[in-house]
């Protein structure tokens, strides 16, 4: 069955069939959202078939519904490109914690934090975790996420790692979503390594990186690297074992520190650098003089009352920016991509085709999804977000308190 969009005042994020991107959109191609005004949309057997201005559309379409978009706004669902969405419960006694003034090292070092959803973790089956997971996944597409990264990292233990990403590996078995999976061993030292480093790191490479091939549950690794968590030299030595597995790196770098991070992640040839919170001259050369994509997190921030991330001083130096929910249950209990966008672009500055444009095809490249997602070209996947009607673009992140998004669409479905 077809559907045929007619009538949409503005469809976002067009290119030519066959267009190459060369790469993320940075610097003033990241402010450059091409829009078609007044257009139609042709989605058949889930992907894009055609698209173009009113007085072009098609005639004699066999078997298809007519959507009459009557005014309103499609552009690509949204890549959401890091996330720890598997997690056993919420952790609200922290905010209460974080409200009274413990620090999120303070709350970590008395076995809060990454521990705690760990222990929480740990004691559920499987099919618990599954259960928890599919009603968030759900929700956060209909909120207009079509793509989605999923680390596991509150395992801790070899157990407790695979079943994470067994449960990934079933959401990409079951979900119509794009699912990407990170392995996320080094999240934590646990209690019992905390002065045994050497012993975890061992316990990552032998025990659990040989079964995650064997059984493919990972398509990315990531490490923390920061203060009190992994050093730049464990950092390298874990990606370096991951990649003789073919898991290409993805850091968590300076959120609460100028950790390393981020030259580490450069210096492994990281597909992204994330959260970027502290920032210095020497990180942001380093990261706009490579392939590495930096991922922004602002709820994260927000949530932690952290300073935000300087993405205007990153985008003028001509880094790679892309934005995502870090959805967790300690520092950004929220998948709603539309609230990160609107923070990107009232507390970070960001212009709106800016975040969009983050939002979509880099958070496309920030999981390797580039060919198919974030943007509306012939080929891809028909992943859509159909507006209300609304005056503009600018009015998504400008009315940050309303829900815009009508209806969305994964893979020429509606959901």
């Amino acid at each position: 069955m077809a559907t045929l969009f007619t009538n949409i005042s503005a469809l976002a994020g067009t290119y030519d069939a066959g267009e190459g991107l060369g790469g993320p959109l940075r610097s003033d191609a990241l402010a450059t959202l091409p829009i078609m005004q007044n257009a139609f949309l042709l989605v058949e057997s889930g992907r894009i078939v055609s698209f173009g201005p009113m007085d072009l559309v098609p005639v004699g379409i066999p078997d298809h519904d007519i959507i009459d978009a009557d005014g309103r706004i499609i552009l690509p669902a949204w890549c959401d490109s890091h996330t720890h969405l598997v997690f056993g419960a919420s952790r609200e006694n922290e905010f209460i914690d974080k409200i009274k003034g413990l620090s999120y090292a303070e709350i970590a070092a008395k076995g809060g934090g990454i521990l705690n959803s760990a222990a929480r973790l740990n004691g559920m089956s499987e099919d618990e975790l599954f259960r928890l997971a599919v009603e968030r996944l759900h929700e956060a597409a209909r909120l207009g996420t079509g793509a989605i990264e999923i680390k596991s990292g509150y395992g801790l233990t070899v157990e407790g790692e695979l079943k994470m990403l067994r449960v990934i590996k079933k959401l990409k078995q079951k979900s119509a979503l794009s699912i990407k999976a990170t392995f996320l061993g080094a999240h934590a030292f646990p209690p019992e390594y905390r002065d045994n480093h050497e012993g975890y790191l061992r316990l990552i490479e032998e025990d659990m990186l040989p079964v995650i091939a064997r059984e493919q549950l990972a398509d990315y690794i990531d490490v923390f690297c920061e203060h009190g968590f992994f050093s730049p030299q464990e950092t390298e030595r874990i990606c370096l074992a991951g990649a003789r597995y073919g898991l290409r790196p993805k850091i968590h770098a300076n959120q609460l520190n100028l950790s390393g991070g981020v030259q580490t992640g450069v210096k492994m040839n990281a597909l992204s650098v994330d959260h970027l919170e502290t920032m210095d001259e020497d990180a942001i050369r380093s990261l706009a003089g490579s392939n590495t994509i930096g991922t922004l997190l602002p709820t994260a921030a927000f949530f932690l009352r952290m300073p935000f991330q300087p993405a205007r001083q990153l985008i003028d130096a001509g880094c790679a920016i892309a934005i995502a929910t870090d959805f967790n249950p300690g520092s950004s209990p929220s998948f709603n991509m539309n609230l990160v966008m609107a923070m990107s672009c009232i507390q970070m500055k960001m212009l709106p085709e800016e975040a969009i444009n983050a939002a979509t095809i880099n958070g496309a490249y920030a999981m390797g999804l580039e060919a198919e997602h974030g943007c509306i070209r012939v080929g891809n996947h028909a992943n859509l977000i159909l507006t209300h009607r609304i005056p503009s673009l600018a009015y998504l992140p400008y009315a940050f308190g309303t829900n815009l998004v009508e209806t969305v669409m994964i893979k020429g479905e509606f959901i």
